[in-house]
């Protein structure tokens, strides 16, 4: 019942995050997922040359290993249990970070980052919230190795996080919240629940150096320029929102080393897509000083436009309506 409440809000007031046009090009087919062994697509890194993709959820970690026609080379594995992976990072060592920090059912007392080395021997962190459960599907890696954790958050206010101090092994180590971020509503058309999907956090990415991280929803992108590494500093920049229409439940996000923006959906038969210029156009878009997507614990709110109506009542009976299949799909295939 407070899903649909807060659904009905958000189609009422918006989002208040501005988003300059994306600069970048359209998106372009690479390859299709045709690998039923990769039905739920999560999470996604690029080396260039190799593709590193995740399903979401699972009993046992995979990783599995593409070339750029989409077929598996290899699967990296560990006996590790996961409870609900769903995003996938990659640090220069090589190192892959898997983010087992789904938690639909808001009842996790612990969240974990599995760490994967090139090998595929698994370490576990196990991490805890200062603030009571979350749903999280994006994972940031700094170029300095810190994790920044971002929420999956129905009123479009996503929350971010990092560890307070260093990973344990297994664990716990606190997380300590660093901001918000707040993104609007768009008519990008996609996503399994109508305009809501546009405000949901499903993933997140870093350039190799650093220099440009993003976040995607289920319908866009938004890419941020990061010069000295910092994610927090880039978070609180005005975003390129680059679109990412007709994609079936788009999770996965990852950036090319030449800065290429690739994306991906669940379901087998799906395309990942490029998008070329993806991270020059973040990284020549000046600042916006009038909006800024995260505000710094201890550094004010985050600029506030109101809002303005985004759906007429139709709309939101028809979102409302998907959400509640949504939510009773996603919670059946998953465990606990």
């Amino acid at each position: 019942m407070r899903w649909v409440v807060a659904l009905v809000f958000l189609a009422v007031f918006g989002g208040s995050v501005p988003a300059s046009a994306a600069s970048a090009e359209a998106p372009q087919p690479l390859c299709t997922m045709k690998d039923p062994r990769i039905g739920e697509l999560s999470g996604l890194v690029s080396d260039g040359k190799q593709l590193y993709a995740i399903n979401d959820g699972g009993s046992k970690v995979q990783v599995f290993v593409l070339g750029r026609d989409c077929k598996v080379q290899k699967v990296l594995t560990d006996k590790t249990d996961p409870f609900d992976v769903e995003d996938l990072a990659r640090t220069p060592d090589g190192t892959l970070w898997l983010s087992d920090t789904g938690d639909n059912q808001k009842g996790r007392l612990t969240v974990a980052l599995l760490e994967m080395n090139p090998q595929g021997k698994v370490k576990l962190h196990r991490l805890t919230y200062p603030d009571g459960q979350h749903d999280t599907e994006a994972l940031i890696m700094d170029k300095a190795g810190t994790p920044y954790l971002i929420t999956k958050d129905i009123l479009g206010e996503a929350r971010v996080y990092r560890p307070s101090g260093p990973l344990a092994s297994p664990g716990p180590t606190t997380l300590e919240k660093v901001g918000t971020v707040k993104i609007a509503t768009t008519d990008t058309q996609g996503g399994p629940v109508g305009s809501i999907g546009s405000v949901l956090v499903t993933g997140g990415a870093s350039m190799a150096d650093g220099s440009v991280v993003a976040l995607r929803t289920y319908t866009d992108a938004y890419v941020y320029a990061a010069p000295d590494g910092d994610v927090l500093a880039a978070l609180q920049r005005n975003p390129v929102r680059i679109p990412l229409p007709g994609e079936k439940q788009g999770e996965a996000i990852a950036f090319d080393p030449d800065g290429t923006l690739v994306s991906g959906s669940e379901g087998v038969g799906q395309p990942l897509r490029t998008v070329r210029g993806a991270a020059a156009s973040a990284a020549s878009a000046a600042p916006s000083a009038d909006g800024t997507p995260v505000s710094s614990t201890g550094g004010g709110a985050s600029p506030d436009d109101g809002g303005v109506p985004v759906l007429p009542a139709a709309g939101i009976a028809v979102a409302v309506a998907g959400l509640g299949w949504f939510g009773f799909t996603r919670l059946r295939r998953r465990r606990g």
